[in-house]
């Protein structure tokens, strides 16, 4: 039997389950979900899903991560809400390219982890099985395992394996719409230009994820803890010294009341500058290097090699003298005393939940 798999949150119980309903069939899973978005996520929920499969012995196969084809197959129908027509056409896409693998491979029976999610209806799923079905000649496994309290069993499930458990769907229109309603920032399709690694970002969890799998490899037990934070995201900003735009760089956790700013550099105190109005402290990249043992010799390339996110927040608390500061901190190559600037930055704090892996012992 081939198991079309979703994410590991789903498949890691409903394999259990169908190992114990189908103990004669070989079963092998089949990882195809070119609708998840951004590919970091697509990433993310593969490296689960090996880590589960490989905890239960199943053999799993990837499919193409043909996106640009799930964005044709599903092209007027983004609006749509989530059970929608979108998700029928989703459904289509993923078990017919299922279908194509089971008979490539000589199987003859198909079945999806889709079945056991919450967010999915199962009788879309079902008329979409027996669509396959009847144009493949491959039979369609139907399993109903939320009934009898088995939505909560397979939740209790993820949290005792301490699997990834994805907060959306999975498609870019999903995901969207559920931030919207949410009114929270869709900070999964953000990504600085720097590459830097942002705290409870997808790069951040992979990083995590694969901590994980060498924890087990190496049989080092461990915990995974979800708390509460404030996060931070810088979505843009430009610096002018005297009217002219100038290469800067700007340390997380920097925030102004207002997006745009005018003032002067009327102070400073330890080659550090500071402005009259919101305090923004401004350093020059020679005093930055010297002060943090760096050695940049450009804005340019600071920008494309930062310092690691934890490290540019020890920076700020040692300009800034205050841990819990959120004044802007700004590096450029040069300035100087009575400089007038102006400043845009478009930048957000909000709430946020981040995993942290523990050793145990």
């Amino acid at each position: 039997m081939l198991v079309h798999i979703c994410c590991a949150v789903d498949s890691h119980y409903f394999l259990q389950k169908l190992k114990k309903l189908y103990p004669k069939e070989d079963i092998k899973g089949f990882f195809y979900d070119p609708n998840i978005h951004p590919y970091s996520e697509y990433q993310l929920r593969l490296l689960d899903v090996k880590h589960s499969c490989k905890k239960l012995g199943i053999e799993l196969i990837e499919g193409e991560y043909n996106y640009e084809g799930w964005l044709e197959a599903v092209r007027g129908f983004e609006d749509e809400p989530e059970k929608g027509k979108r998700c029928d056409l989703c459904f289509d896409n993923r078990l017919e390219t299922s279908a194509k693998k089971a008979k490539e491979l000589g199987i003859k029976k198909l079945t999806t982890t889709l079945l056991t999610s919450p967010k999915k209806s199962i009788d879309q799923l079902n008329e979409a099985g027996k669509d396959i079905q009847k144009r493949y000649g491959v039979e369609f496994v139907s399993l109903d395992l939320r009934k009898g309290g088995g939505t909560q069993e397979q939740f209790e499930m993820a949290r005792e394996q301490m699997l990834y458990h994805q907060d959306y769907c999975g498609c870019i229109y999903a995901l969207t719409k559920q931030r919207e309603s949410q009114k929270r920032l869709a900070d999964e399709l953000f990504s600085p230009i720097s590459g830097q690694i942002q705290p409870e970002s997808i790069e951040d969890r992979i990083q995590l994820y694969q901590k994980r799998a060498e924890f087990e490899d190496s049989g080092i037990d461990y915990k995974i803890i979800r708390e509460k934070f404030l996060n931070y995201r810088l979505l843009m900003a430009w610096l002018k010294i005297d009217k002219k735009v100038v290469p800067s760089y700007i340390l997380p956790y920097s925030i102004t009341n207002r997006k745009f700013i005018k003032t002067k550099i009327d102070t400073k105190i330890d080659d550090i500058y500071l402005s009259r109005h919101e305090n923004i402290y401004i350093i020059e990249l020679e005093k930055f290097n010297k002060i943090f043992q760096k050695n940049y010799k450009t804005l340019s390339q600071l920008l494309k090699n930062p310092p690691t996110f934890d490290e540019e927040l020890e920076m700020r608390s040692k300009i800034c003298k205050n841990q819990y500061s959120l004044s802007p901190v700004i590096i450029v190559k040069n300035i100087e005393l009575n400089s007038k600037i102006q400043l845009f930055m478009d930048a957000t704090t909000y709430q946020d939940t981040r995993e942290h892996l523990v050793k145990l012992g």
